[in-house]
């Protein structure tokens, strides 16, 4: 067994097109694609052929159709990519297959053919309420919009549901984020994600900021919206388990928490990452170089070793200390349980307070560390001030 000690395996599928591009998007994403997109997901199932080829002994216990838009996908292509799953991997029967949505891709007409196919998770773009901001992100759908998708997703059998919204945003309101916050508790999701926004360079966000088009974040007012939206989702009945993430009871996003342990999972299509074997790699982003790498014309490609294939642009094969720094780093992202001190003694043969004495002293004093004998934990104080313990521990 590799050191990451598992053999649940997940894997996350990168659909990289969308129709139009968001204004603070900086994920590898394509729009006017459109002609592409067939050949892509024959690419796409010749991957998940040669991943699948080395991946024995593996089990996969997620799905994630990420992006871009997966919503843009038809059945038909759909259920390429399914077949491709099911002749090449071990699936449980009860993994866990989300598809990340766009609202106003969504019906009941769409969805329910999805349901069948054995998606179970639905992960709907929100991200607001307000026209404003709505037309700030330069997004296809209105409020409204979600309202439709929320009902045509559960008239077509999705009991788990998340909903996304993204605060901290340039011109937002308290009170805008709080009528948000309500109007996403009112269609009752079972999950949701808030994420604070990032100004990542080359988006049309952050360069309407540079050139004084848009004022900077407020860092400090985020943290209010932080707070707000910590005690209305307590008050709804929602359990935080992540920094960002809040859910029902049992509706914990499992193919997230593989990455939160630092498990293993598979990164495919343009710009995946992935990590696995001990090995973590990146996939080609330009979806032609990409087609190209895993469809020439009658060649047939052989296994690499996994979890490698033609379509990898970078890989390395992590050293102990840096998995454990990254195993750290993101374990501790999770609330309540934090880093489990035993089950990290089994990955890697030493307990983590032994390890990292000094630091976990000092952090501790400072009230950002909650330690017992069961595992270390990050305080409420340590959830706002993260980034300083994650860059101690790297």
């Amino acid at each position: 067994m590799n050191s990451q000690g598992s053999r649940s395996l997940s894997l996350y599928l990168h659909i990289p097109f969308c129709k139009t591009r968001c204004s603070y998007c900086a994920f590898n994403t394509y729009t006017q694609f459109d002609h592409l997109v067939d050949r892509f997901v024959d690419a796409l199932c010749e991957e998940i052929r040669l991943t699948g080829a080395g991946a024995n002994g593996y089990q996969v216990h997620t799905i994630f159709f990420g992006g871009g838009t997966p919503s843009l996908l038809t059945h038909g292509q759909f259920e390429r990519l399914f077949g491709a799953l099911a002749t090449s991997y071990t699936l449980l029967p009860d993994a866990e297959i989300t598809i990340e949505a766009n609202p106003n891709d969504l019906d009941r007409a769409y969805l329910a053919p999805l349901r069948r196919m054995g998606v179970n998770r639905l992960s709907i773009g929100m991200q607001s309420s307000s026209e404003m901001e709505l037309r700030l992100f330069d997004r296809r759908h209105d409020n409204e919009a979600v309202v439709r998708a929320v009902d045509a997703a559960r008239g077509a059998g999705f009991d788990n549901l998340n909903l996304d919204l993204i605060f901290g945003v340039p011109q937002q309101t308290m009170a805008t984020w709080e009528a948000s916050l309500r109007q996403m508790l009112a269609l009752q999701p079972d999950h949701t994600s808030l994420y604070a926004l990032s100004l990542e360079e080359g988006t049309s966000m952050h360069n309407w900021v540079e050139r004084g088009k848009l004022p900077a974040p407020d860092d400090d007012l985020a943290a209010d919206m932080y707070d707000l939206a910590t005690d209305m989702l307590a008050a709804a009945g929602y359990g935080q388990y992540e920094i960002s993430n809040w859910c029902k009871p049992g509706h914990e996003c499992r193919h997230n928490l593989q990455y939160w342990y630092n498990e293993p999972y598979l990164g495919l299509g343009p710009g995946a990452h992935g990590f696995a074997n001990g090995v973590r790699y990146s996939v080609i982003r330009s979806p032609q170089r990409y087609i190209a790498a895993l469809l020439p014309q009658a060649e047939e490609h052989s296994a690499a070793a996994f979890p490698l294939t033609p379509a990898v642009d970078e890989a390395v094969t992590l050293e102990r200390d840096d998995e454990i720094a990254e195993t750290l780093i993101m374990w501790l992202r999770l609330t309540h349980e934090g880093v489990d001190r035993a089950r990290f003694a089994r990955r890697f043969g030493v307990d983590l307070v032994h390890l990292h004495r000094s630091l976990i002293d000092r952090f501790t004093h400072d009230g950002l560390l909650q330690v017992d004998e069961t595992s270390v934990r990050l305080t409420d104080r340590g959830r706002m001030l993260s980034n300083v313990v994650f860059r101690e521990l790297v």
